[in-house]
């Protein structure tokens, strides 16, 4: 049996929560659902785009979500992977991200900040910042 305690279990319940929401994240965009990954946001969600576009809300990332997602995977595969899970309080994360886009050209990483809040059992998208790397691998 583990040692581990009841915060411990929590945690990595949480943890492994989270990861199942980055990986709805990854499915979605793989496979074009934007409704899907809307569903990922809370209502009053903050998201920064790759490209610096600043949404305001999931009225607003759905707008855009429907506008660049369908046809916008073509030739493209992207993978995200949990790198680091901060609880800033239990109900609230701030998870790094590796995002690795691969097309016939080449790959480019990115490094997200998904800060995520718990709502209803649930871990929602809040504030994200989706961010290149320069001189990506």
């Amino acid at each position: 049996m583990s040692t581990m305690n009841i915060a411990d279990q929590t945690s990595q319940a949480d943890i492994e929560a989270i990861e199942q929401v980055v990986a709805a994240v990854e499915h979605s965009q793989n496979n074009e659902l934007p409704d899907a990954f809307v569903a990922l946001f809370r209502a009053d969600a903050i998201w920064t785009t790759g490209g610096g576009k600043r949404l305001f809300g999931r009225d607003a990332i759905s707008t855009f979500t429907h506008q660049v997602l369908p046809g916008g995977m073509q030739g493209t595969t992207v993978t995200f992977e949990v790198e680091h899970v901060l609880f800033i309080r239990p109900d609230v994360a701030a998870v790094k991200v590796r995002q690795v886009y691969r097309t016939s050209d080449g790959t480019e990483v990115g490094t997200p900040l998904f800060v995520m809040a718990k709502e209803n059992g649930r871990w929602l998208l809040t504030a994200c910042q989706n961010t290149s790397v320069l001189g990506s691998d």
